[in-house]
């Protein structure tokens, strides 16, 4: 649930002011100035608004609001590509890396400027608007009242409706599918979950046929490993969207007597003989919530996760983490500090398989990044106690 619930959108129409309850999946506050918008408003008026920061809200047609989007879209994006051509300093990989991600900010913040209404019962008070009630309901709870949202995220709510919905299937569970919730991050990228499936498993399971999922998200890494054979998988979350998702994927699949979760930052009580983390993979401030699955501040979850498994690995036990090298062709972690803190911790690396990424920013052109995304490779490390 975001944290900005309680925030309220003000602005004054023909009957006098008005408010609303605001909501902000990022906890971005409401804009402080308002005004009201229909389909009579040319889009450069509208541009020129939300370029300033103030809030457009709708009040006309909701195809023609998304049509107006659509032309925030490419004015925005002519801007940014205006600004591309303009010659800048020489800058090292973190430096595009930052100015990448401001951009993004910036631009965000242009296009959620555009505002819809909602009834306390998530409808929408619009000509031609869809039945967003279900999209809402799963994406933010019951509403205690009418409120207001960016269009864009209201978009967004729909798109992960339909995503829980039909699944992903995936290549890497014999094609079964797995149903991200709002706010839980989907495993599109299949190419660390063929990593799991090929790397062997350790001898210690044998003895002790146990394991845990750092983190556990979608549930997708404890499903694998119960699939593999692993009599007790225990998955860890601190997000009970996570963990709400993990349950309705393991009930799904037939893997809920198997896979036992539990509400732990990191680590549960005990040891395995088999601990696996996928960690968010750049050590960056996340914008919204669902970042938090890409970007770590200070690579906290990694530092946690080699700070802690030693004393979490039976005897003879391995832990898997699984990481992309993204931040080391970013420039915003070395692999000499990656095996520093292994070193730290007590670790031995005893074999480490990798894969290229097949996503396509890995080979689109027009991405800022795209230099340090195709050198990208991501690495199931399998280590083990010193």
């Amino acid at each position: 649930m975001n944290t900005s619930q309680a925030a309220q959108l003000h602005w004054t129409d023909d009957t006098g002011p008005q408010q609303r309850d605001w909501r902000s999946e990022s906890g971005a506050a409401p804009p402080r100035q308002v005004v009201i918008a229909d389909d009579r408003m040319p889009a450069d008026v509208a541009y020129k608004l939300a370029c300033e920061g103030t809030g457009l809200l709708w009040q006309g047609d909701f195809q023609n609001a998304r049509h107006l989007l659509q032309a925030l879209v490419r004015r925005v994006d002519a801007k940014g590509a205006k600004a591309k051509k303009k010659p800048v300093a020489a800058a090292g990989p973190a430096d595009t890396f930052y100015r990448h991600r401001q951009a993004q900010g910036q631009r965000a913040r242009v296009l959620t400027m555009l505002l819809m209404p909602v009834e306390a019962d998530h409808r929408l008070p619009l000509r031609r608007a869809p039945d967003v009630r279900q999209a809402a309901l799963e994406a933010m709870g019951p509403a205690a009242g009418p409120y207001a949202v960016s269009l864009r995220e209201l978009l967004s709510w729909v798109s992960a409706h339909e995503w829980r919905k039909n699944g992903v299937a995936l290549e890497a569970l014999g094609g079964a599918r797995i149903h991200a919730h709002y706010g839980v991050y989907s495993p599109l990228r299949g190419e660390y979950l063929a990593l799991v499936n090929q790397a062997p498993l350790p001898a210690a399971l044998a003895a002790d046929s146990s394991a845990f999922d750092i983190g556990t998200g979608t549930g997708v890494l404890a499903a694998l490993l119960a699939r593999r054979g692993v009599q007790r998988v225990t998955a860890t979350d601190l997000d009970p969207r996570a963990l709400a998702c993990a349950a309705d994927n393991l009930a799904r699949l037939g893997l809920g007597a198997q896979v036992e979760l539990l509400t732990a930052d990191l680590f549960p009580p005990g040891r395995a003989a088999l601990v696996v983390c996928n960690p968010p993979w750049v050590p960056a401030k996340p914008s919204s919530p669902i970042e938090h699955a890409v970007y770590d501040p200070d690579s906290r979850m990694l530092r946690g996760f080699l700070a802690g498994l030693n004393a979490h690995l039976s005897d003879g036990g391995e832990g898997w983490l699984i990481l992309s090298d993204l931040a080391e062709h970013l420039g915003l972690r070395t692999r000499a500090e990656l095996l520093g803190w292994i070193e730290a911790a007590g670790l031995a690396v005893q074999g480490r398989i990798e894969t290229r990424p097949v996503h396509a920013k890995a080979s689109a052109g027009s991405d800022a990044l795209q230099a340090a995304r195709a050198a990208e490779r991501t690495s199931l490390w399998r280590l083990a106690q010193r």
